[in-house]
């Protein structure tokens, strides 16, 4: 991966540059910070010409480690006003893996947006004018490129939300098969794309060969003993059987699943949305329905699914945690099939499920629709994709959807809407959600799994516990591979470094591999403080410090002073 392909959207001017050394150590997420730090003015407009848009491949994506192929999107966001990282799995990785990619960049911004397609392949790059994709939905955008391009290429594409430059918007990509819908969701990536005038990237990369690695059978060995502990965890079978969903049931259990609003900790209908209960319908109804899939092809763990309708038919691919807690139990929605179908559409606009169900329960508390009302809640849907007023809005993202329609009780950090982690009861998230540079992002490092050895409700050592995954996810995202093989790192931490050694011909030490995760959150810290992204964001929002949460009735107590210290806690030695 040696080469980095820059597009000039303004004037249709495509580039090839070569990687420079510094940039041949940088992935994914690590890639986004320093480029962005290092090239792009951090007061620059999320949707004007001088932000970019980069979709970055990890360190591993060329190599066959379990879940390796997962790509990075970076930008400054719409939402938060700082740097934004958000990854996903797809095709996408392996097809940039093949033709030497480390990096796409879209740069500027025409003057009047039209939809066209970037199509790169092993010789050339060219930009494409499809004004017949304008405002089509997701599935049907990439319908019509794989008919188009054939189904051996990788796609990503905005939705209608996209083009309008809706602050929630997504971009969307497919598994290999082009069953799997996947999203790059968080920090409204997908206006920075639509406005740019790209409504499709196109990775071709028939005909190229991926470089050798600097050591192949030292590669081997170390991707076989990485299967080899996932296969020995536990995890991996629930993982596999159940997928994300498997949390839910426990999340009810600790009182973190957000309810109504983020007005309760638990959902009497739990249980009917549960992963076990997902499980169960796509065994009994058959058909297209299935479970155990995996959306990077290779990966050993295998957590997607497919969810389908009575009759057999798909709805949804895949029905994750998150969008259960935020289009489920946080709307009052306790039906499945209603939840299904409302995560279905959202990919179809092309919306974060996170952003926006979040979104749709502040106009739930606004009286607009009643809580548990799922007609309704399509029907906001559905008018987002159409671009009416209150369609806008909605797809603007929660915190302009609070504003509007004048509700305080608005679940979000640094403007961005909160997963379905309530802080008040699992209080080492509050802190990645205050103190990331990404803002209210489980992925910028989840406490949930240290819930069972830390007790979720004691504000001591959360501070630190956050900082330690912070710099794990970092390094994950840089690596370009999926969190579910941390527990292949917890058991040995040399394996990142020795994956990373047989690729590159490199002579790290774990400790290279930690200060590399640590770099990054630095590039990205810094870009925030120049972005003039205020202190006074960096906190859980005020009604989480003051009204108790059912049924634990536990408030976010960290103070604030302490959150701030996160930078010079000691580094630990060993961050997995």
């Amino acid at each position: 991966m040696n080469r980095i392909l820059r597009v000039n959207t303004r004037s249709g001017e495509l580039k090839w540059h070569s990687c420079s050394r510094e940039e041949q150590r940088w992935g994914g997420r690590s890639f986004i910070a320093h480029h962005f730090l290092n090239e792009v003015d951090p007061l620059c407009d999320p949707l004007g010409r001088s932000n970019r848009l980069i979709v970055a491949s990890g360190l591993l994506g060329d190599t066959p480690a379990t879940t390796a192929g997962r790509i990075s999107l970076g930008g400054k966001s719409p939402l938060t006003g700082g740097i934004k990282e958000c990854n996903v799995g797809g095709a996408v990785g392996k097809r940039m893996a093949r033709l030497a990619l480390k990096a796409v960049v879209l740069e500027e911004a025409p003057q009047d947006p039209k939809p066209r397609i970037l199509l790169i392949g092993k010789e050339r790059a060219e930009l494409i004018d499809a004004p017949q994709l304008g405002r089509r939905e997701s599935s049907d955008t990439l319908e019509t490129l794989r008919r188009r391009f054939g189904d051996r290429c990788g796609f990503l594409v905005v939705g209608p939300a996209g083009e309008m430059g809706l602050g929630g918007a997504c971009v969307a990509t497919t598994d290999h098969t082009g069953v799997q819908l996947r999203v790059a969701g968080r920090g409204g990536l997908g206006a920075v794309m639509g406005v740019k005038g790209v409504k499709a990237i196109v990775f071709d990369a028939e005909g190229a060969e991926p470089a050798p690695p600097a050591d192949r059978s030292a590669l081997a060995a170390a991707s076989r003993e990485l299967n080899r502990i996932l296969r020995d965890d536990p995890k991996t079978e629930n993982r596999h059987n159940f997928g994300t969903p498997a949390v839910l049931s426990l999340c009810n259990a600790l009182g973190i699943l957000p309810t109504r609003n983020f007005s309760s900790g638990q959902f009497e209908q739990a249980e009917a949305i549960s992963g076990e209960m997902i499980a169960e319908l796509i065994d009994k109804r058959g058909g297209e329905g299935g479970k155990g899939l995996p959306c990077v092809q290779g990966c050993i763990i295998a957590c997607s699914n497919v969810f389908a309708d009575p009759s057999g038919k798909t709805t949804v691919a895949s029905l994750q945690y998150e969008n259960l807690g935020l289009l489920g139990s946080n709307c009052g929605i306790g039906d499945v099939d209603a939840v299904a179908e409302l995560n279905h559409l959202c990919n179809q606009v092309g919306v974060d499920t996170i952003e926006t169900g979040a979104a749709i329960g502040v106009a739930m508390e606004a009286g607009i629709i009643d809580f548990g009302d799922a007609e309704g809640a399509r029907d906001l849907l559905r008018q987002v994709g159409e671009g009416t007023p209150l369609g806008r809005i909605i797809g603007s993202g929660v915190v302009t959807t609070g504003r509007v329609l004048g509700v305080r009780r608005v679940p979000a950090v640094k403007g961005q809407a909160m997963p379905a982690y309530d802080p008040r009861a699992l209080k080492g998230i509050g802190v990645t959600y205050s103190m990331s540079p990404m803002g209210a992002d489980h992925t910028a490092g989840n406490a949930l799994e240290t819930a069972r050895s830390h007790d979720p409700l004691s504000r001591e050592g959360q501070v630190e516990i956050s900082f330690r995954l912070q710099i794990r996810a970092a390094i994950l995202d840089s690596l370009g591979v999926c969190l579910f093989i941390r527990p292949a790192f917890v058991k040995d931490p040399s394996l990142t470094a020795r994956l990373l050694n047989a690729r590159y011909g490199w002579k790290w030490a774990y400790r290279d591999v930690r200060n590399m995760g640590l770099d990054c959150l630095h590039a990205e810290n810094e870009f925030n403080r120049l972005a003039g992204v205020s202190e006074t964001r960096c906190d859980v929002p005020e009604f989480m410090r003051t009204e108790p949460l059912p049924p634990n009735d536990s408030v976010f107590d960290i103070p604030k002073e302490d959150m701030d210290k996160i930078w010079t806690v000691q580094l630990p030695e060993d961050v997995f």
